[in-house]
């Protein structure tokens, strides 16, 4: 997921063309679908990285007198803070076709 991190997505809340959400799937609510289950993937691998990379400063002795601040784990935690929304991430690969997405019941209809 850190390739993410190169791409020019923007922090912030953007305003959205909605005739740009339904050209790949001719339904609005369909390309919400695939681009909402797209942030979901995107949140659990970013969640996942970040546990992995926070797991390598845990101490099996940790009671809330030995807690300290540790600058390295920190700035991981800010980095992650900082980097784009997963739902700002979906967005711009949606409509960039970057994202693989099939109905398996329009294909179905269509092989009727």
């Amino acid at each position: 997921m850190s390739n993410n991190n190169k791409t020019a997505i923007a922090n912030t809340t953007v305003t959205r063309d909605l005739r740009q959400l339904d050209t790949t799937t001719s339904n609005i609510y369909e390309s919400i679908v695939v681009i909402s289950k797209r942030a979901n993937q995107i949140a659990s691998n970013l969640k996942e990285e970040l546990h992995g990379k926070l797991a390598e400063f845990a101490s099996s002795n940790d009671n809330l007198e030995e807690v300290f601040e540790n600058r390295e784990q920190i700035e991981i935690s800010k980095h992650y803070e900082r980097m784009p929304k997963p739902s700002l991430i979906a967005i711009d690969e949606f409509i960039n076709d970057k994202v693989y997405h099939r109905n398996p019941s329009k294909e179905k209809k269509n092989n009727d």
